[in-house]
């Protein structure tokens, strides 16, 4: 079921990316409802366009796949479901976005959240699929000490 959910979140990443890339100019936007914007923007950094300038997408490629073969170890390591359920979905959007720099030089960005002046950076498929694992991973070690603390003091 893990390999059916990264197969999904890789595919729907780069169609949606795709798509985004066919249709829309890099750097336009087309309202969708009050809130949210669909959006063509290059990010050359990390999140939130960190490092956009400073590393070359090679290097930043380099890094990133390290990371995502960390990722990976840990994922065949842990016997803990909500940690491989967790991992499976940051190393999906990682590959997702590995994917994008290597053949665009840059990630494609295109769900922007805003609200008058207040506005969250653009991002993709991949970013919440990444967004989500860290949530997963967060609540679920948080239930585990909690519960680890609880048994002790029984």
């Amino acid at each position: 079921m893990k390999i059916l959910i990264f197969i999904l979140i890789v595919s729907f990443d780069q169609l949606t990316k795709f798509f985004v890339n066919q249709y829309i100019s890099e750097n336009s936007a087309y309202k969708i409802i009050t809130f949210l914007d669909l959006v063509n923007i290059k990010n050359k950094g990390i999140s939130f366009g960190i490092f956009s300038g400073i590393l070359s997408y090679w290097l930043l490629s380099i890094l990133i796949g390290i990371i995502i073969i960390i990722i990976s170890f840990w994922y065949f390591k842990t016997d803990n479901n909500y940690e491989k359920w967790s991992l499976i979905f940051i190393i999906s959007g990682a590959i997702g976005n590995l994917i994008d720099r290597m053949i665009n030089h840059s990630v494609t960005d295109f769900l922007y959240l805003n609200y008058g002046k207040y506005y969250w950076p653009a991002f993709n498929v991949a970013d919440i699929a990444i967004s989500l694992g860290i949530f997963v991973l967060i609540i679920g070690t948080y239930m585990g000490f909690k519960y680890k603390v609880k048994a002790k003091n029984e």
